[in-house]
């Protein structure tokens, strides 16, 4: 009777605190919304630029958000692409080649880096473009190159143990079918393992693309400007909504400055969501040739 009833308190408490949550995060949304939505606008993006000529590169945005909308997406395509296939190749390692001794001492190390500051990864990626620059080559500067290999830096902890934790929570009796049947190691990972534990890791590729979009300490410190315009290279510096949200924040003149402000900061949520449904395409479309799911 007891337990009984201490189970319902427990559900009953979890209950009120998914609420809770619920209820919080839906006040910073819609708070957001109505304080933003009315500024967001042609102008808002494009300033007095032709949005075509704008879209088409053929004419520069001086007073609009398209430059940092670019520099966003791109900042975390590049980060991306460098995060997502070492983190990857690295969690299989963990899960599947490396021995217990190996694996506590990386895992321990990956669990550190996944705590470090982003102020601290960013001044490292700094120290890094200031060494280049005066030992390698004097064009190298804080730039997008920077920016995104420090990014990457940053979530590659997550993808990392996400991947790790995912493979080893297939059951084992899953994991022996393929090579009882003959396949070789390489091939049970490819077409069992993965495929059997894309929903978990996808879980870490949105939790890296999510970071990769909100992060302002590391992109301060290697190469965001705010009036680079759209990046014309990797190596060139550029502009991002969150330094953007944070500038305008901390120094806007009047009313109409701050809600430029709001109305980045709602462009900022609606690119997560497009990430976001691009993660969820590549899930659901290789997600398919799952023989099973967990």
């Amino acid at each position: 009777m007891v337990s009984r009833a201490l189970e319902v308190v427990i559900i009953a408490f979890s209950r009120l605190c998914g609420l809770l949550l619920l209820g919080c995060v839906g006040t910073i949304v819609c708070y957001l919304l109505y304080k933003g939505m009315g500024a967001i606008n042609l102008k808002l993006i494009f300033g007095d630029t032709a949005p075509l000529q704008a879209l088409l590169l053929r004419r520069q945005v001086f007073d609009g958000l398209f430059p940092a909308i670019v520099g966003t997406v791109s900042l975390v395509l590049l980060a991306l692409s460098f995060a997502v296939p070492v983190g990857i190749a690295t969690g299989i390692y963990m899960a599947e080649y490396s021995q217990a001794r190996c694996k506590r001492f990386f895992g321990f190390f990956f669990d550190v880096l996944a705590s470090i500051p982003s102020i601290v990864v960013g001044l490292f990626g700094f120290s890094v473009a200031v060494f280049l620059h005066h030992h390698l080559s004097e064009q190298i500067y804080p730039c997008l190159l920077v920016s995104a290999l420090s990014l990457a830096f940053l979530v590659l902890p997550y993808i990392v143990r996400t991947t790790q934790i995912a493979l080893e929570s297939i059951p084992m009796a899953i994991r022996q079918t393929a090579p009882a049947l003959g396949a070789t190691k390489l091939q049970n990972i490819f077409y069992v393992l993965i495929p059997g534990s894309l929903s978990s890791i996808t879980s870490g590729l949105l939790l890296a693309a999510g970071r990769c979009v909100e992060d302002t300490a590391v992109i301060m410190l290697t190469g965001v400007v705010a009036s680079a315009g759209v990046p014309k290279s990797i190596f060139g510096q550029f502009e991002a909504l969150p330094f953007y949200i944070y500038t305008i924040s901390s120094q806007y003149a009047d009313s109409g400055e701050l809600a430029r402000g709001y109305g980045a900061a709602v462009i900022l949520l609606i690119i997560c969501p497009i990430l976001f449904g691009m993660t969820f395409f590549i899930k659901n479309r290789f997600g398919r040739q799952a023989p099973y799911s967990i």
